[in-house]
Order: C-alpha cells, then structure tokens, then sequence
C-alpha cells in the first residue's frame, strides 16, 4: 500500500515537472513564434488594406474629376448662352432707338405735313365761301329764289321723303309685329274660342205670346178692358192686343216683367177663368215661381262652371241674367261665354283659371240691378260684388272692363279681351237697323273724306272697307299711308265691334274703242 501511494506521488512528481518546463520553457518560445507570425500576417493586410483604400482613392478623384469637368462644361454653356442673350438684347435695344429715332424723324414731317394741310383747308373754305355765296347769287338770280325759300323747298322735299320711308319703315314693323307679336296671341285666343260651345241666345224687348184662337182675346180685355187694365197693372208691362192672328204681344223694358205676365198669361188662358181677382192671384204665384227659378239658375250655373262661395245675392244677380239681354245678345250666355273663355286665357298665359272664370262670369252683374244706379255698369258691379265680399282683383277686373277704373292686376285685361271677344263673334250681337246703317254711312263718309278718293263700299256688315283711288292722283306709296290713315282715324272716330278691314285700291285702266 505505501509502495502504491508512493509510486502515485512521484508520477505526479513527474507530471508536474513535465508541466513546468512546458509552461516555463516550451509556451514562451511558441508564445514568440506565433507573434511573429502574427505581425507578418497584420503588415501583410495592413499593405493590402493601404492597396486597397488608395485604389478607392483613386477611382474617387476620377470621378470627382469627371464631375468636375462636366459642371464646369455646363457652367460654360450657360455663360454663352448669357452671352448670346445680351447681344440679343443689345440688338433689339439699338433697333428699337433706331425705329424711335425713325418715328421721331416721321412725326416731325407729320406735324409739319399738317401745319400746311391746315393752311391749304384755311385757304380751301374760304375759296369755298366765296365761291359758294357767289354760286348762290348766281343761283337765286337764275331760280328767281331766294336762299330761304330754296331752304324751305328743300325741307319740304326731305320732309316727303322721310315720311315715305317712314311709312315703308312703320309697314316693315307691323308686318314683323303681325308675323311675331300677334302669332302667339292670335293662337291663344283661336285655341280659347274653340273650346268653348257657344249658342246664340237672341232676346229683344218683345215677347210674344201665341193663343190657339182669337176668341182669347176678348176674355183677355175682359168687360170694359178691366181684365187687360188689372193684368197690366199687377205685371207692369204693357199688353197690346191687336189684329195679329193668333198673338198677343207683350211689351217691356224688363224681361222679367214680361217672362212673369207670359206665364201668368199662360195659366189663365189654360184654366179659363179671367177675372182680376184671379188675375192678382196668378200674377203673386208666378212671381214666386220666377225668384225660385232665377235663383235656381244661378245655383247652376255657378255648379256647371265651378264656381263656389258666391253670395246668395250675387248667385240671385247670375240668375237674373237670364232675362236681360244686351245688344241682342243674352246676359247670362254671354256671362258664361266670358267665363269659360277667361279661365282658357288665364290657363294658357299660366294665372289663376279659377279666378279669371269668376271674374268673368260677375263682370255684367251691374247690368241687372234692383234699382236704377246712376253709375256705369262696371263701375257698380265692382261695387256690388265689393259689397259681397268678393277679392280686390276680383272687384278690379269687374270695374276696369270697360276702362273705368285703372287694372292692378293681369286678370282684368283678360276679362275685358274675353268680353270683347263674347261680344263681337259674329252672330252674337243684334245692331237696330239705323244705327246698323248710320255706321256703314259714316265707314264711307270718312274715306270719301281724303282727297283722291273716288268711291268707297262699306262690305261684310261694316267689317271691311273698299277704297277706290285714282290712278292719277295717288301714287303706290300713297296709298299705304292713305289706309293707315283710314284706320287711324276710323280708331279714333267711331265705335264698333271687332275690327274693320281697310283695302286701298289703285288701278289703271286704258279704254279704246273700234269704230
């Protein structure tokens, strides 16, 4: 065991020997041999490293200098191309000296040129002047006229041929104005006109009422005339009983009294018995009978047109038109005719149809009062339906209809076109014959009037004018200013329905005879 231990101690005697003469004589010796090796190694990149920066180095400055090169050729453009810029510029500075030191050179001629055009003209009017006053002695000497009257004869003629082509000017504007202002009135009236159905109610201040024998008549005058008296008295109308066959003819200034005594009459002649008591009787009832229709008339008319909210009384005035007649021409038709037209004419021009309709249809309300106003019709229609509570334009187109009252609003000139246009279709108006006369007398009268005319004819019920002129005497162009001075003044002059045609004649006729 001690040989054991002892042995294990000296070989680690052994080993540790071995490790000190490595650590102490072997190490320090690779130690050095490596170091120099490693500082071989370090000088052998530290030159490939310097290699390798001053190749870098180089290929910098290269470019460097190549960049370099390329600015500085770029530097260079730019100054030449400054350069160019101002002998460019010096250039224009030295033309455009040169073109003021010319336009300095020419204004200088220029003044001087008109300094001497001014002495030629100075020189020139007055040669004129004196050339002139000896041309006008020498022309009053041989005229015989004097610079006044020649003024004057020269005025004239000027005046003559300014109002030729003045006429042939204003011709020229009515004919654009026909052509264009008129086209699109003239369509929303005919398309108005078409859709409204109109008849032709003709009423006079006669009525006739047909009996199937004479023998009628004499119960009808009753004993002493005491029938005929009472009868007349209870209706206030007048009763002619004469020797017309089969007719008694009642007349009366109101159509109401007369509708009543028809139909009173109607019911005593039917029962037989004529007496006055009978007579009053009757004549009370009918009268009832009537007010009840006159109201219901209104009430369907206002229905039929759509109206609503009138005032009783006012509907009672509608109904009333139904026996009135103006010119002929049946109130309420022709009411309703003005009605129906105006609210077309408003829809067309984009207003108030509903507005336009009533307007129309109360225009003539004033000509069916209860008592007699001592104002125009229009004027107190519009106070009647103020009265009733109607609207201010409402009442505004009712009174301006006729021009009475100044139009605030566009619905009274379309009430008074419509009612023109009510009033004066043909058919719809009755004229009395002497006055249907008179007028075609005075449409001749005011032609025959103008000098150069040789006949008129009055055509087409007064609706057109025929003028004949001599040849001799009128000219072409005369005779346009001869017929609108015919309408001018047959504007201004006269009152009639619709309008009047005027056609001026002019021709030239040869005559020979073989004998």
């Amino acid at each position: 065991m001690t040989s054991i231990i002892i042995g294990a101690v000296v070989a680690l005697a052994i080993v540790a020997a071995g490790a000190w003469y490595l650590f102490r004589v072997t190490l320090p010796a690779q130690r050095k041999r490596l170091k120099a090796e490693a500082q071989k190694e370090a000088e052998v990149i530290k030159q490939q490293k310097l290699l390798e920066v001053k190749e870098k180095f180089l290929n910098k400055k290269a470019e460097l200098e190549k960049e370099v090169q390329q600015r500085n050729h770029q530097i260079q453009q730019g100054e030449n191309r400054i350069k160019q810029r101002e002998q460019s510029l010096n250039q224009r500075q030295d033309e455009l000296n040169r073109r003021k030191q010319e336009v300095e050179t020419k204004s200088q001629r220029l003044e001087s040129q008109q300094n001497l055009l001014e002495q030629r003209e100075t020189e020139l009017q007055e040669r004129e002047e004196s050339l002139a006053e000896k041309e006008r002695t020498q022309l009053e000497q041989i005229s015989g006229l004097s610079a006044d009257e020649a003024r004057e004869r020269l005025i004239e003629s000027l005046k003559d041929e300014a109002r030729t082509h003045a006429q042939a000017y204003i011709n020229d504007i009515m004919d654009d104005a026909r052509m264009t202002a008129t086209k699109e009135a003239k369509k929303i009236v005919i398309q108005s006109i078409q859709r409204v159905a109109t008849e032709a109610a003709i009423e006079n201040s006669v009525t006739v009422f047909h009996i199937d024998n004479d023998d009628v008549k004499g119960r009808v005058i009753g004993r002493e005339g005491r029938n005929i008296r009472a009868l007349e008295a209870a209706t206030g109308t007048e009763i002619v009983v004469d020797d017309t066959p089969e007719a008694i003819v009642i007349s009366g200034f109101d159509p109401v009294r007369r509708e009543i005594c028809r139909l009173s009459l109607h019911q005593l002649v039917s029962d037989g018995r004529i007496h006055p008591a009978r007579i009053e009787e009757v004549v009370a009832k009918v009268k009832k009978q009537v007010d009840e229709e006159i109201l219901e008339t209104g009430k369907r008319t206002t229905i039929d047109l759509g109206i609503h909210g009138l005032h009783p009384e006012l509907v009672r005035l509608v109904g009333k038109m139904k026996y009135r007649s103006s010119y002929g021409q049946n109130l309420l038709q022709h009411a309703r005719e003005t009605a129906n037209l105006a609210a077309v004419m408003a829809s067309e021009l984009g207003l108030n149809a509903k507005k336009a309709k009533r307007a129309g249809l109360l225009h003539d309300i004033g000509k069916v009062p209860d008592e007699e106003p001592e104002m125009p019709h229009a004027l107190y229609g519009a106070k009647l339906a103020e009265k009733y509570k109607e609207k201010p334009d409402i009442c505004n187109a009712i009174g301006a209809h006729h021009d009475e009252m100044e139009m605030e609003t566009l619905i009274a000139p379309i009430v008074q076109v419509c009612d023109a246009i009510s009033g004066a279709r043909p058919g719809a108006r009755r004229e009395i014959v002497e006055a249907y006369i008179k007028r075609l007398k005075d449409l001749e009268n005011i032609a025959m009037s103008y000098p150069g005319v040789t006949k008129t004819y009055a055509i087409q019920a007064g609706r057109e004018l025929r003028v004949i002129v001599g040849s001799d005497k009128i000219d072409d162009k005369q005779t346009e200013m001869l017929s609108n001075d015919i309408a001018t003044r047959i504007q201004n002059e006269m009152t009639y329905p619709g309008q009047v045609k005027i056609t001026v004649i002019r021709e030239t006729r040869s005559v020979s005879y073989a004998k």
